[in-house]
């Protein structure tokens, strides 16, 4: 359902731009109305739309996204910029706005999604819908997982439209922002609906999505690894068959025993090591940065072309789960079910695998793999959902440039890295479309801080998010002037 379409279309083909004119990324930002932004009143700002956005409980399901959107929606036409708000299924929504540039360049879109996860209330010291402010951090749910996004790629358009536009400047790129809905159960009504029913609103060349991460490493900013591509997402289904009756008879064979058996060969079992470009360029420069002299060498040889030093790296590596999640496809078990009371032997018995591959790896090839693990007959391994492979996006494109001038500019310590995230995002059906799309987490956090999202007390420090919106701010400014 259209619920308002203000304006007309701009939608420019792949063939209406000179490509020369598109690679280049200015070091500084120049223009002395970009320079005169007063930082202090953005980031002040930029806090009250975020504290307005988790106000809103958008919890996914039933998602109710369209209030976020219509918020958006009003303090976009406030700056008189062109928006299109949609309403796909009953309170949930799509919100497309733009900025139009001279199309010299083909568009860039900001992507973020207005829907969150649930909450365990007794759990939070603070309403997780009440946008609190202590001791230099934001809380709520979705201060990070997305509407932190949400609310600096808002602002950064602004930027745009008052520090650019408004003051007789150009953009070559049209600038798209996009809320989504439905990220956290499959998109359908977000990004996948915007795909099915209105692709010549977001026809881009760059697309600056979630997915990526901004690292602080023992009290120091470290860096900024920027996804460019992630792993497929796969179901599998694990069942075990054997005889089945009373429970007082015991049976050899008990399904249950036999999925136990097989479930614990695949504990027992990992992929094998295979590195990416990505994976080896993303160790490879953070060898240059890292703080543990072990870590730093394995790193090194991770990177490297020698087979055996690279398996004596990732046997450092793996002993940091995040680290092992990109170094091989991974198995997790997350589900069990068999039975139907506790005196009846069941015939059957099942688990859920959650398995992750590598871009590029077969699902089949790891499933037969894994039956030869299990090494029994009577235990059937099926594929029971898909996932679909995307390719990568180029980390020596002009958007990767711009991302890292910016990193370079606000903080020169830090290194950017391209990064393969181990979680699905809506960056995939826009890279199967021909999209360059990038994933960040703009906002420095540690590990501590990190691991709040979709957990208790999620939050954003206050400085992170100052950061993070210079930061999307300042790579879109290089890219599309």
């Amino acid at each position: 359902m259209l619920l308002r379409r203000a304006g007309a279309t701009v939608f420019r083909s792949a063939r209406s731009f000179t490509a020369s004119s598109c690679t280049n990324v200015t070091a500084t930002l120049k223009s002395s109305h970009v320079q005169a932004i007063d930082w202090a009143a953005v980031a002040r700002e930029t806090i009250e739309h975020l504290q307005r956005m988790i106000r809103i409980d958008t919890v996914n399901p039933p998602g109710n996204e369209l209030a976020v959107a219509q918020y958006l929606d009003g303090v976009l036409k406030a700056e008189r910029i062109e928006t299109h708000l949609f309403e796909p299924a009953p309170g949930r929504a799509a919100l497309v706005a733009r900025l139009a540039g001279d199309g010299t360049c083909r568009p860039v879109i900001l992507m973020a999604h207005m829907d969150v996860v649930g909450v365990e209330r007794a759990n939070w010291t603070v309403d997780p819908f009440g946008g609190e402010t202590v001791g230099g951090y934001l809380y709520g749910r979705g201060a990070i997982d997305d509407k932190g996004m949400l609310a600096a790629n808002l602002e950064t358009m602004l930027l745009l439209k008052r520090h650019v536009i408004d003051v007789g400047d150009t953009l070559t790129r049209d600038v798209i922002v996009i809320a989504n809905s439905d990220e956290e159960a499959g998109g359908e009504f977000g990004m996948g609906w915007l795909v099915d029913n209105h692709r010549e609103l977001i026809d881009a060349e760059f697309v600056l999505n979630e997915g990526g991460r901004t690292r602080i490493v023992r009290g120091e900013p470290l860096y900024v690894a920027v996804q460019n591509t992630e792993k497929v997402l796969y179901d599998v289904t694990v069942t075990a068959h054997g005889p089945g009756g009373h429970a007082a008879i015991p049976l050899a064979g008990n399904a249950v025993f036999r999925l136990g058996r097989a479930l614990a060969a695949i504990g027992g079992y990992q992929e094998p090591v295979r590195l990416t470009p990505t994976t080896r360029e993303f160790f490879g420069q953070l060898a240059k940065v890292w703080p543990d002299m072990t870590e730093r060498r394995a790193m090194n040889d991770v990177a490297s072309r020698d087979r055996r030093r690279v398996l004596r790296g990732a046997r450092v590596l793996a002993t940091t789960p995040v680290f092992n999640a990109v170094l091989r496809t991974g198995i997790s078990a997350t589900v069990i079910s068999g039975g139907i009371r506790s005196n009846v032997i069941p015939t059957e018995a099942t688990a859920l695998l959650n398995i992750r591959t590598l871009p590029g790896e077969s699902i089949d090839a790891v499933v037969s793999r894994l039956r030869r693990v299990i090494d029994d007959s009577r235990v059937e391994v099926t594929v029971s959902r898909r996932g679909e492979d995307a390719p990568a996006s180029d980390f020596s494109s002009p958007m990767f440039a711009a991302i890292a001038a910016t990193v370079k500019e606000l903080a020169p310590e830090m290194v950017t890295v391209p990064y393969m995230s181990t979680g699905a995002t809506d960056s995939a059906r826009l890279r199967q479309l021909g999209m360059q799309a990038y994933g960040l987490l703009p906002f420095p956090m540690d590990q501590e801080d990190e691991d709040r999202m979709h957990g208790n007390d999620e939050r954003i420090p206050l400085a992170s998010l100052d950061f993070g919106t210079r930061l999307i701010f300042g790579a879109v400014h290089r890219v599309a002037r």
